[in-house]
């Protein structure tokens, strides 16, 4: 009776949209499914996916880093799991228990209470730079089944709440960044290694600067006339993107011409290659301060992936995302040249007109 009275108090912290469209099937519109498709991103030919096509996802150990490994998981898979990377379980559980009773709040709670520099947002995974939604989820053809919370962790610390939970989160989140830009850093100079940049030189293209934390919550999909996408297919735009998932699961890539789900592991990481990481270099060349980027053609991929939401379940990921300074250029026998700016406004322009992102093939020379 107790767990019944939980489950319906918690329907109320959920978007008004979601409480009403939880009976209604929702697609993405004709023209939206055909450049998915064209961009090989289906959706309509996996809904039989099961636990069984769960695939070996590489395994990289961050206290005994081999630098084989590592490149060899970004060269053909474009992510992998990373174990013993040194973030105390204590602080990962306590993450995950402070952002459900958060998400448990009211909507209108959570409104409320999450303020700037901070941001509360539904519907869509989109947002601009200051955090405000590209894409209203006004209309449901084009929704993401998920609510998140968007953390700029250089501003963290100018957040300041009254209310005992968000203030310790607050701290929470502030350690969980101190660790993730350890790791996000040592990832990135090994890889740096394997791709023969110049160690100096390759320290402005990961600008910590940049950095931020989503806290994603997928609320389950009851009633289900077809499939529900917590988000649907895309790369990251990041250079690195780490994800610490619950154990619900639900994340899935696109390897070999199928999708294929990434099943949780306790306390370890998801690491996904961003997109411009795909497009990171060999060597650099600087004018004016502004540092010039001549690509490895590839060398890594940006992985596509999706969330699948559950039927009876949420879920709830935990993502750290950095990227390059805004106005480093980038140069390749395969793209126009473009500063990071560049193709973030693009994402941000297709976003809005088309409802989803092109990403690097707007930049294909």
């Amino acid at each position: 009776m107790i767990r019944n009275m939980l489950q319906m108090s918690n329907v109320g912290s959920y978007p008004p949209v979601f409480r009403q469209l939880n009976g209604e099937g929702v697609h993405p519109p004709q023209q939206m499914m055909a450049q998915l498709k064209k961009n090989n991103y289906s959706m309509e030919d996996t809904s039989t996916t099961t636990q069984e096509d769960s695939v070996p996802i590489p395994m990289v150990d961050l206290e005994c880093l081999s630098l084989h490994k590592l490149g060899d998981a970004c060269k053909n898979w474009g992510l992998f799991r990373l174990v013993n990377h040194g973030i105390p379980s204590t602080l990962l559980t306590k993450l995950q228990y402070h952002a459900k009773m958060l998400f448990g709040l009211s909507f209108e709670s959570k409104q409320a209470l999450i303020t700037n520099p901070m941001s509360y947002f539904w519907g869509t995974p989109a947002l601009t730079p200051s955090g405000t939604a590209l894409n209203p989820a006004a209309s449901t053809s084009t929704m993401n089944w998920l609510e998140g919370f968007n953390v700029p962790l250089t501003q963290l610390p100018h957040f300041h709440s009254e209310h005992p939970m968000l203030h310790c989160f607050r701290l929470l989140l502030e350690e969980y960044g101190r660790h993730l830009s350890r790791i996000a850093t040592t990832l990135f100079e090994s890889m740096a290694k394997n791709l023969d940049l110049d160690p100096k030189q390759s320290e402005s293209k990961l600008d910590e600067s940049t950095a931020f934390i989503r806290v994603y919550r997928y609320p389950p999909r009851r009633s289900l006339a077809g499939e529900a996408w917590g988000m649907i297919p895309h790369t990251d735009s990041s250079v690195l993107s780490i994800v610490n998932q619950d154990h619900v699961g639900g994340l899935e890539i696109f390897k070999d011409n199928k999708w294929h789900l990434v099943n949780p592991i306790p306390n370890t990481l998801v690491v996904h290659i961003g997109d411009m990481m795909q497009v990171y270099t060999t060597h650099f060349i600087q004018i004016s301060f502004i540092y010039y980027m001549a690509i490895s053609d590839d060398e890594y991929m940006s992985v596509k992936h999706r969330v699948r939401v559950k039927k009876q379940e949420e879920r709830l990921s935990i993502c750290y995302f950095v990227f390059p300074a805004e106005e480093s250029v980038i140069h390749s026998s395969k793209y126009k040249p473009f500063t990071y700016k560049d193709f973030q406004e693009q994402v941000q322009k297709d976003t809005r007109t088309l409802g989803y992102k092109v990403g690097l093939q707007r930049f294909k020379a």
